[in-house]
């Protein structure tokens, strides 16, 4: 049985490009499963107001989540930061400052952490259940050779300890789960529209396209699989 046929609730973290693309895309495939996504700004009926930032709104989030019926299945995490007005990825040692990296920490890595330790208590220990947060493969430190993004880097990296750790201990408590830390593709959004220039061609990904790689890949995962790092095409990216 894969999350096609699964029955419950299923929260999408993240309400950009691939997150709404991954809401509308699970409604389609898994029609058992009742799809909500969590961010800010949200106005849709099935939403639920989440900022990753506030340890508040946190609290709200897990009351929310404890007014559903039905079990918790699936959450996948497709927030991120790379750019804003403000804050660039740094190109060399002379352009990091302390707030950037905080903010880049903040959001990748503390907030995925976060999220699973506020879905934790929702999380059935007899049922198949998947948490999946977006990686890059710029956070992959055996596979860094070109240098530069420290911030982005150093966050992807951190979030990729926390939930590989995050795995051995859910393999404990729930030996049906799986987590999974999963790279995209570089995937035309806002997150990477200033950066698409040096991408080869044809392998700049529609979020229609990420979405299904990556809903495949958690759709045939098994509790085996949890912890690993694996890239849009199923390979397995270096730590």
């Amino acid at each position: 049985m894969t999350i096609r046929d699964w029955d419950g609730i299923a929260l999408i973290i993240g309400a950009g490009d691939i997150g709404k693309c991954m809401s509308n895309h699970l409604t389609t495939v898994s029609p058992n499963l009742d799809v909500f996504v969590c961010g800010r700004n949200l106005k849709s009926q099935n939403s639920i107001y989440l900022d990753l930032e506030n340890d508040h709104s946190f609290i709200s989030f897990e009351n929310q989540i404890s007014l559903f019926k039905k079990p918790l299945r699936l959450v996948i995490n497709t927030s991120g930061f790379l750019h804003s007005n403000i804050v660039k990825p740094e190109k060399r040692l002379s352009q990091i400052n302390r707030s950037n990296i905080i903010k880049n920490l903040s959001i990748n890595a503390i907030g995925p952490i976060l999220i699973a330790k506020s879905i934790e208590k929702f999380i059935r220990a007899d049922l198949p259940f998947s948490f999946a947060s977006l990686s890059a493969r710029v956070g992959s430190i055996g596979d860094n050779s070109l240098g530069g993004w420290y911030s982005y880097r150093a966050s992807k990296a951190a979030q990729n300890q926390l939930l590989k750790t995050l795995s051995i201990e859910w393999r404990r408590k729930f030996p049906f789960s799986v987590v999974s830390i999963l790279h995209p593709g570089t995937c035309d959004t806002r997150l990477s529209k200033p950066f698409q220039s040096a991408v080869p061609k044809g392998k700049l990904f529609t979020p229609a396209q990420s979405t299904e790689y990556l809903v495949n890949i958690i759709s045939e995962q098994k509790p085996s699989d949890s912890g690993k790092f694996v890239a849009w095409d199923k390979s397995l990216i270096p730590w």
